[in-house]
């Protein structure tokens, strides 16, 4: 049986709730069959959410690792495809750091395609009939942070094992007193199961444009 370590952040930003960790909740609740799945809920927090991952990582000894986070603006569950090796904080984090222009991992490559056949999960999300695309940023924030130090994990110390990161836009109950695009929870955690599936299952990506003009 294929296991899979999924994992969502808590709330930050002045938020009460992150719809990732609710989504990995519910996916947890309802596991999609012939997975072991274990969860596990990182800080947003700088360098404590690395070691919080890499911990997990070794007590799940997992074949997958599938990261979520929060996307707030975005309309759609966005796979991302590239990691890239700075922290550059436009808000401070949940411990009050606020990095600029830092590598997560010193030495680091400058960046890392994510080890998981982003462009098949990309399509069966939008198979099982929710808005997905491919992204190929996953900004400079917590979220890019983990996204780096899990490919750099792989890289260095587990190439067996795959792994990715996707961004899930904000829950509805987040935007009632704002113009900004929502997707049920319920929604994401079903799309999640997609992810997981996918990501344990399928060998070589599609190859079919899913680039950006912009």
């Amino acid at each position: 049986m294929t296991r899979v370590l999924l994992t969502g952040f808590e709330p930050f930003g002045g938020e009460e709730v992150n719809p990732s960790w609710e989504a990995v909740s519910l996916v947890a609740a309802a596991p999609p069959p012939g997975l072991d799945l274990i969860t596990a809920r990182l800080s947003c927090v700088f360098g404590t959410a690395l070691e919080e991952l890499a911990a997990a990582v070794e007590a799940a000894d997992p074949d997958l690792v599938l990261c979520v986070g929060q996307a707030g603006g975005r309309s759609r569950i966005t796979v991302e495809r590239v990691a890239i090796n700075v922290d550059d904080a436009r808000i401070p984090d949940n411990a009050g750091q606020q990095p600029i222009d830092e590598p997560v991992v010193a030495g680091g490559p400058a960046a890392y395609f994510a080890p998981l056949p982003v462009k098949a999960c990309v399509a069966a999300v939008r198979a099982a009939g929710i808005p997905a695309a491919l992204s190929q940023t996953a900004g400079t924030f917590v979220c890019n942070h983990v996204f780096y130090g899990l490919a750099h994990l792989i890289a260095t110390r587990r190439p067996a094992m795959r792994g990715g990161f996707v961004h899930l836009p904000y829950a509805p109950g987040q935007v009632v007193d704002r113009d900004q695009p929502s997707l049920p929870v319920a929604t994401a955690a079903e799309a999640l199961r997609v992810l997981v599936t996918t990501g344990a299952h399928t060998g070589t990506d599609l190859r079919i444009s899913e680039g950006a003009t912009h």
